[in-house]
């Protein structure tokens, strides 16, 4: 039989766990994370969205773990569409000689894709939402990554949501195809 206090060592330790993956911040107070914000830095400003490892984990591990292999720095943004969303996360923008291919295919992420869609409820496509997108289906969701310019509930239920701008909300509105993402980093 579970009593309340086993019941809540066992989700205690679970968030330990969770928070560990994540390469978390954990209050003294006890098992409350610290979400990480990730800063991009673009040829045309920069923006930051704090994450959300509570109802997107997996997602968002995978994401900082790209960012801080560098992985998204001299990328190029590949989708721009005024009032709707840009996007970016494409390998293949570094080389201006592959531009018909950008967004697509399989050179068009880093090849480990999360595997599991943790598209929720909770966390729907307003405006600054920072989603994950995928070519066919949500599992395959991999390093491309869009923020939504308007709201867009058309989106919601088929595109995982793991952030929200939370600094310089103008800077993707103004992202234009074939801009710079300087560089991406999980602010400290």
């Amino acid at each position: 039989m579970k009593t309340v206090s086993s019941v809540r060592a066992r989700a205690l330790r679970d968030a330990v766990c969770v928070g560990l993956m994540l390469g978390g911040v954990w209050t003294a107070a006890g098992a409350q994370e610290i979400a990480p914000i990730i800063v991009v830095e673009t040829s045309k400003g920069s923006f930051s969205f704090e994450t959300f490892p509570g109802e997107a984990p997996l997602t968002v591990a995978h994401i900082v773990d790209l960012v801080k292999s560098g992985f998204y720095d001299g990328q190029r943004v590949h989708r721009a569409l005024p009032g709707f969303l840009v996007q970016f996360g494409d390998p293949q923008t570094r080389d201006l000689s592959k531009r018909a291919l950008w967004g697509r295919g399989e050179g068009a992420a880093s090849g480990k894709p999360v595997g599991v869609a943790e598209i929720t409820a909770k966390r729907t496509h307003k405006p600054g939402a920072v989603g994950i997108a995928h070519q066919g289906g949500p599992a395959k969701a991999d390093s491309q990554i869009y923020v939504t310019l308007a709201a867009r509930r058309d989106l919601d239920g088929r595109y995982a949501v793991f952030g929200q701008i939370v600094d310089g909300p103008d800077v993707p509105g103004m992202l234009q195809v074939g801009d710079s993402i300087v560089r991406m980093y999980v602010k400290p």
